[in-house]
């Protein structure tokens, strides 16, 4: 390569990272929009261009020569607030920390029969627990939240449940902090014209859907949520209605308001359930845990957020890391939980006891 040649695409490379994504063809959406009261419109970018399809019968369907992107039935079940305590569940899978890296997580959920060869959900009446951060660092984070979609449709549909609680990186795109964001969304965001973060804003399908859920769940005597529960939440005396009522309210709510108010600070920052990380340190002690698990009524907590090389159990399994790095895109493990059996679900569809 020509020497000057190079050293132009060096400074472009440095000075444009969109001059980059621009020079690669892209197929993205749907981006699902309603601009006013019955009138929804999908966004869809087809070979780096901009395309627009009505939606009819709540069908979202693709635009001819639109890659292999998803075509979606809408449900307005779907963005029901839904309870945070369940009990008599017989079977339940948690995973976590996808970060847009669909291939990996499509891989383990078959390998582990989870969804079926077509990617349809084959887990009956079983309830799946995702705890957070699907946004950021992969390229792939849009795939990711429509096929989680169509899964809690097709779990509902079956008797089952998908949970998808709410990340500190899902509080941090809803609420525009934008750090993490993979280079390939500054397509989108050009042609449609919004902030990245406005793509999943309290207008669109998929940010209607986020901000129904639940950021922390009890399932049986198991307590599900991203970073962990601190001592300070007992102090507080915070019940998970209240915690999870106040996460949808605020999760849009600018940085320097959640900061100012006690209360908030701790819920979405320091030691509140989506940033803890407090069960990997060495300060932490069982006798401390026994204390957190009684106030709840629970026997062990799973988390995500702290990155493992496989899922791993602490103080005799009563805390259960479930981020397996799949983050990385190469691989990664899943929980499985049945008639009080802890088992580890692996990549390549095996599986041992925790």
């Amino acid at each position: 390569m020509n020497k000057i040649f190079r050293l132009s695409l060096l400074g472009l490379t440095l000075l444009s990272p969109f001059a980059i994504a621009e020079s690669v063809t892209e197929f993205d959406g749907p981006y699902v929009i309603t601009p006013a009261p019955a009138q929804t419109t999908a966004y869809w970018v087809c070979d780096s261009k901009l395309k627009t399809t009505a939606i009819v019968s709540q069908q979202v369907n693709r635009p001819a020569h639109c890659g292999d992107l998803p075509e979606v039935i809408l449900s307005d079940d779907l963005k029901q607030v839904m309870p945070d305590t369940y009990s008599e569940i017989k079977k339940v899978v948690a995973l976590s920390d996808v970060h847009g890296q669909y291939d990996v997580l499509i891989t383990l959920l078959k390998n582990q029969q989870i969804i079926d060869n077509k990617g349809k959900w084959a887990f009956g009446e079983g309830h799946m627990v995702m705890t957070g951060d699907i946004f950021d660092r992969g390229h792939q984070v849009n795939e990711v939240l429509w096929f989680m979609y169509q899964l809690d449709q097709q779990a509902r549909e079956a008797g089952g449940m998908v949970h998808l609680l709410m990340g500190n990186h899902e509080q941090m795109v809803l609420g525009g902090d934008l750090r993490y964001v993979h280079q390939r969304y500054d397509v989108a965001a050009k042609l449609i014209d919004r902030p990245y973060d406005k793509l999943y804003g309290a207008d669109t399908e998929i940010g209607q859907w986020l901000r129904s859920k639940n950021t922390i769940i009890k399932i049986n005597d198991v307590l599900y949520m991203h970073g962990g529960i601190s001592s300070e939440w007992i102090s507080r005396e915070l019940t998970l209605a209240k915690a999870n009522s106040l996460y949808r309210q605020h999760i849009g709510t600018e940085k320097k308001v959640l900061k100012e108010d006690d209360l908030l600070n701790f819920l979405f920052y320091g030691n509140g359930p989506t940033w803890y990380r407090g069960y990997f340190s060495k300060e932490f002690t069982e006798p401390e845990l026994d204390t957190i698990l009684s106030y709840f009524n629970v026997k062990r907590i799973v988390v995500g957020h702290t990155s493992q090389e496989r899922v791993l159990g602490l103080f005799h399994n009563k805390v259960i890391a479930v981020d397996s790095s799949i983050k990385n895109g190469q691989s990664g493990e899943l929980l499985l939980i049945e008639n009080n059996a802890l088992t580890r679900g692996l990549y390549d569809g095996s599986r041992q006891t925790l």
